[in-house]
């Protein structure tokens, strides 16, 4: 149990006074162990624990809230420390008010002012209304605390807007140290303010006297008139002679005028002209605003404008009006071209293409502008795609003609460099060199660690496949959006006035889709004959091999190399597949994957047979307690490390299909299979039957930690014919029993077909090799063993009819068992299992021999018999672990052709003498008696 924690101490506030929701910083001791500790806290007695933030156990960030105190303590309650203390406090402060012009970090709203004064709420500008001061003179803020001025003047107010007003404790608040000549001043302002607003009515009155006095001189003339027209009397002599003054002034006036008036009806027509031109500058306008738009490429704005001014002026019968609308139509003729040939330019993005698009249908473009533009994209991409080919064609070429030359160059510059020893063999030929540096385009090339930088770079079919792919991706996406904007009319505005033009393109559009789908797929084809062309030059016929070819193929790729080319096209075609194109028209894509994947599996393997082939250059000999060398071991390796590889390639991603549904495909791969194995046991004749000076031992060695072992194999310098045979048999043995089963699992782990096939005939070919080893094995053993036995028998004219009486088993006997025992000890010492199959075969062909050598015996003398019989028998009962029934018979049949020992001293000597050979010779039989442990065990 954890001991209790001391309660809180408050020891700092920063700020430590201020109004309500300041934010303070609280800092001190044991504030709790994280926020859920927090259970309270209070400054001024306010709660202000929602709005507490806990940084760490000795700081706090809050808020102060609204408290009734003006200055209290800082209270920190926590789950952990309980109620604590404080040893500083806080002040509250009460905020003051702001006038309607003082500068503020707060918003005062200005339009919604409450007059306390009158309890109205008027929407009145503030300015008018409150001056932010009033007296007109420097405003001092004195120093005087506010609790002092309430005390001082309770129930009053410094605002000069509130009804409890107080003009003492304005004074005091704002002038208190201000002068009593500055106080006059006041005075005086606050009366020029009280002048103004009296003197505000008749300043206006003043200013519209004039008005006043023209209304009435104006009313007074129409009233005298009108009076004189009512006594006035005209005589009717008058009214001519008024008439003939009124014609001659006429007269006179229009001579004298004439010319006047002449001008001001020229100045007439030319306003009218002037107001035609202004009411009608739109379309004078118009031209010269096309040309500068379109420099601007504000395209819009001249398809509004040339709309506008159709719909004005299309039908118009106005000559002016028509040639100057000419003149537009002549330029929105060239616009349509220019829009055309930049929708036609490659390479061009899709919205810039539906832009032109949508431009030349609001300009009424002949033709079908969106089908031109998606034929012209379908022929860039092609064209594309066939430079990409023919750039990486001829950078191949080029590449070729350089290391070519590089190579020469570097012979050269070798056999005539004064440093190059011809005599020595420890530097390597620079032909040698470059031998290495060109098995990049082995199989095998990745597994080699050889230090060379054309290793890490890519050949250029590969590269050409990967840009070639990432070109077809990057672009057809493109195309295909158009196409669909194209079938759902969304390429054109989407307003009342162009329904029918939508309706027009979704109609050519379904006319079209077969002709796009054509697009698609000669796209498609290109694409999978041009990756063809460059990986299977063998699949395309002829005169596509001219149009899609032309790599120079040296040597075929690895099937790393495929496999990085088969995950390439697999990524294009999940990203094709991803745009909703139709299976169908994809398809082709899959089946060259199909392609791919089988080639990728029939070079890997071919590949894996060659690397099968050169085991034979990395055997060392070294033999472990099992008998075994490490080249069953890498045999197995190659074989797993070649499958693993291939995982990718087998398996199948989502629409495609198996790459052994082709029966040709599965016997292909099964042949290749058996090829594998049948080089592994080639390869292991080739080691057992190669001469001796065609093996280097000098790196051979034994496991010498098996207790077992009588001596070791490594004291020699060299390996003799039938050590390599010895070796080569426990290698098979542990291939019937272990490898060829575990390949034959890996095989069917990775989908092959007809694994029983390749284990059977694999498995017949290794044997009918073991037995031919074995064969040569016994041969090289048993004939010489054989072969000394007649000649030893009858050494020193030996008699079976005239013979002594036996004293123990002759020379000849002793000389066959321990070159027995060297055979036993020869194969003890490579595989322990290989013990008894090769003693049994040794002993039927020695009790074989024998039985033969008795049979040819005309007759025997009673000693002879005697003497055959000791010596028969010492040899089977010496060998007796390892009879079969074949050397048993044998046996037999030599004793069945000697005459029987009739009496019982005979039987017993010959017991004495078979006790007495085997206690003389009981070191050199112990080995049968070890064998014969060792196999029980087994």
């Amino acid at each position: 149990m954890s001991r209790a924690r001391q309660p809180p101490l408050v020891t700092g506030i920063s700020p430590n006074e201020g109004i309500a929701w300041t934010k303070v910083t609280i800092r001190g001791e044991n504030l709790g162990t994280g926020p859920t500790d927090l259970l309270g806290l209070t400054i001024c007695g306010h709660n202000c624990l929602l709005t507490a933030e806990w940084m760490s156990a000795s700081k706090i960030v809050c808020r102060v809230g609204q408290a009734k105190n003006d200055k209290g303590d800082i209270i920190v309650t926590t789950k952990s420390g309980g109620k604590g203390t404080s040893t500083v406090s806080f002040k509250l402060l009460k905020p003051e008010k702001i006038g309607i012009l003082d500068q503020s970090a707060v918003w005062v709203d200005e339009m919604n002012y409450y007059d306390m004064r009158t309890d109205r709420n008027k929407g009145i500008p503030p300015l008018s209304l409150r001056p932010a001061n009033p007296l007109g003179i420097e405003i001092d803020k004195g120093r005087f605390p506010q609790k002092d001025l309430e005390s001082l003047f309770p129930g009053m107010s410094a605002d000069f807007t509130s009804e409890n007003f107080s003009a003492a404790w304005y004074l005091i608040e704002n002038h208190s140290t201000t002068s009593f000549d500055q106080l006059k001043t006041a005075v005086v302002n606050l009366k020029k303010q009280a002048n103004k607003k009296n003197e505000g009515s008749l300043a206006y009155v003043k200013g519209g006297l004039s008005t006043f006095f023209e209304a009435q001189d104006a009313l007074s003339a129409i009233h005298q008139k009108l009076e004189a027209d009512g006594t006035e009397k005209v005589e009717g002599s008058m009214t001519q002679k008024l008439e003939n003054v009124l014609n001659r002034a006429s007269n006179t006036a229009d001579t004298l005028f004439q010319e006047v008036l002449g001008r001001k009806d020229k100045a007439d027509s030319t306003r009218n002209a002037l107001n035609v031109l202004q009411r009608f500058k739109f379309l004078f306008n118009l031209p010269l605003n096309i040309e500068r738009n379109i420099q601007k490429g504000d395209y819009d704005v001249v398809i509004n404008d040339y709309e506008k001014a159709k719909s004005l002026f299309g039908k118009t019968e106005v000559q002016v009006f028509k040639k100057y609308y000419a003149e537009v139509e002549t330029r929105i003729e060239a616009l349509r071209e220019l829009l055309l040939d930049k929708l036609l330019e490659t390479p061009s993005t899709l919205h810039d293409q539906k832009r032109y698009i949508r431009y030349l249908s609001d300009l009424h473009a002949p033709g079908d502008p969106a089908w031109q533009c998606i034929g012209a994209q379908h022929q860039w991409i092609l064209q594309l795609m066939h430079n990409c080919k023919e750039s990486y064609v001829k950078e191949q070429k080029g590449k070729d003609t350089f290391l070519f030359y590089l190579y020469i160059y570097m012979c050269n510059a070798l056999l005539h460099s004064p440093m190059l020893d011809l005599d020595s063999d420890v530097r390597p030929s620079p032909i040698g060199h470059l031998s290495q540096t060109a098995s990049l385009k082995r199989g095998s090339s990745f597994q080699s660690g050889r230090d060379d930088a054309w290793r890490y770079k890519a050949p250029q079919q590969v590269v050409f496949v990967e840009k070639l792919t990432k070109l077809v991706v990057s672009q057809l996406p493109n195309f295909w959006k158009l196409w669909i904007s194209y079938v759902n009319g969304s390429l054109f505005s989407e307003t009342v006035e162009k329904s029918g033009q939508m309706e027009r393109s979704k109609k050519n559009a379904r006319q079209r889709q077969n002709d796009f789908k054509k697009m698609i797929q000669e796209v498609m084809h290109s694409l999978v004959k041009l990756i063809r062309g460059a990986l299977l030059p063998f699949s395309l016929r002829e005169g596509e091999l001219r149009q899609y070819g032309g790599w120079e193929m040296k040597s075929e790729l690895s099937g790393q190399w495929l496999t990085h080319v088969i995950q390439t096209v697999r990524l294009s075609s999940e990203s094709l597949t991803a745009l909703e194109i139709p299976n169908d028209m994809l398809q082709i894509i899959q089946d060259l994957i199909l392609d791919l994947r089988v080639r990728c599996i029939i070079v890997t393997l071919q590949h894996t047979a060659e690397d099968i082939k050169r085991l034979a250059e990395k055997e060392d000999w070294v033999v472990d307690n099992e008998g075994l060398t490490s080249l069953p071991s890498q045999f197995e390796q190659c074989i797993i490390h070649s499958l693993q590889s291939l995982k990718t390639v087998l398996d199948c991603k989502p629409g495609e299909a198996s790459v052994f549904q082709q029966q040709k495909t599965q016997e292909d791969v099964c042949q290749l299979s058996i090829g594998i194995m049948q080089g592994f046991i080639d390869c292991l004749e080739q080691l057992s039957t190669k001469p001796d000076g065609d093996i280097d031992t000098s790196h051979l060695s034994v496991d010498v930690s098996s207790p077992d072992l009588f001596g070791s194999i490594h004291e020699e310098s060299s390996l003799s014919s039938e050590q390599r045979l010895l070796i080569a048999l426990s290698n098979c043995c542990y291939l019937e029993r272990h490898t060829f089963l575990n390949i034959a699992e890996h095989f069917e782990k990775h989908g092959f077909q007809g694994v029983d096939k390749i284990t059977q005939v694999s498995m017949e070919s290794l044997k009918e090799l073991d037995q031919r080893l074995f064969e040569m094995y016994i041969e090289f053993k048993a004939d010489p063993i054989v072969g000394s036995l007649e000649p030893g028998i009858y050494a020193g004219y030996f008699d079976w009819k005239d013979c002594l009486i036996p004293t123990g088993v002759r020379n000849y006997l002793k000389e066959a068992l321990v070159n027995i025992i060297a055979v036993h000890a020869e194969v003890f010492t490579i595989s322990k299992d290989l013990v008894p199959r090769v003693m049994s075969r040794v002993v039927e062909a020695v009790s074989e021999e024998l039985s033969r050598l008795m049979q040819c015996v005309s007759s025997f003398s009673k000693n002879g018999a005697l003497q055959a019989k000791l010596e028969i028998c010492a040899l089977r009962d010496t060998v007796a672990i390892y009879l079969t029934p074949e050397s048993k018979s044998s046996f037999k049949q030599a004793l069945e052709a000697l005459p029987q020992l009739s009496s019982g001293t005979d039987r017993k000597l010959l017991e004495e003498l078979l006790n007495k050979f085997k206690s003389s010779m009981h070191l050199q039989l112990t080995c049968f008696q070890a064998s014969s442990s060792a196999m029980m065990k087994t």
